[in-house]
């Protein structure tokens, strides 16, 4: 099982942490929220990623290609050059680190990735700036049984994100970002079928809109719903309630030891 984490977008309202790296790579408790999600998934043993690359994509590809060097001790010699990592964090994480664009919207991202994912597979998807304690194994023999192509997982949060109209679990209508509203709404998290491909047009296709708006139109897109923890990291007081609770210990999100 492949996720696939969107880490291209320009985090223009956290831009007092945006300006120097991209918003996946803003750290909680000294680690980027994009290591935090990642363990999210591999609690669950999802060890494969996709991440989808744009703004300042050099700085996680740099993160992960010096990741033993960041997170462990190391010796280095530096009359000849040699080093010495010792070994100690080891996550058995398997990386594509894509490259989908500077400006390249949500859909397009997902499109773009096309060939990494194989063949009739199902995969996850989901924002590298939120963190959940989803139960990711719940999640997927939830999308396992009924049979359509996407499953999204909502929540009940702030009004300024999209909101969802159910029947049961399937919905009805996918509604991104209005002006006002109470319920449920995209926490992400999905669990897609390949065939949400062919609901994308190209760069220019945002995910929260046409294909997700089709996809409930066509039947094809149920709600898997989380009542537990769900935070985004849309703003500099987002990442400090966030930082705050993972240094007191008390992270709901961290579902892994």
């Amino acid at each position: 099982m492949k996720a696939v984490i969107l880490a291209g977008g320009f985090g223009s309202r956290l831009q007092e942490e945006t300006v120097l790296r991209p918003k996946p790579m803003v750290e909680i408790g000294g680690k980027p929220i994009l290591w935090h999600i990642m363990n999210i998934y591999s609690a669950y043993d999802v060890n494969e990623f996709i991440v989808a690359l744009g703004y300042k994509g050099e700085v996680i590809k740099e993160y992960f290609l010096n990741f033993y060097a960041f997170n462990n001790d190391i010796s280095l010699n530096l009359a000849n050059g040699n080093r010495m990592v010792y070994d100690g964090n080891q996550p058995p994480w398997r990386l594509h680190l894509v490259d989908t664009g500077l400006s390249t919207m949500t859909g397009g991202r997902l499109k773009r990735l096309e060939r990494w994912l194989g063949g009739d597979e199902t995969f996850m998807l989901t924002y590298g700036d939120g963190v959940a304690d989803v139960d990711v194994d719940a999640l997927l023999r939830f999308h396992q049984s009924h049979g359509k192509l996407a499953t999204v997982t909502i929540v009940r949060p702030p009004a300024r994100f999209g909101g969802v109209s159910l029947e049961t679990d399937r919905v009805l209508r996918f509604s991104e970002k209005p002006q006002t509203g109470e319920g449920w709404i995209n926490g992400g998290f999905f669990v897609l079928d390949r065939g949400v491909l062919d609901y994308i047009e190209g760069d220019e296709t945002i995910w929260e809109r046409d294909p997700l708006e089709r996809l409930a139109e066509d039947g094809e897109l149920m709600a898997y719903q989380h009542t537990g923890f769900w935070q985004p990291m849309d703003t500099l007081r987002e990442r400090q309630l966030l930082d705050e609770a993972w240094r007191s210990g008390e992270a709901p999100w961290k579902v892994w030891k």
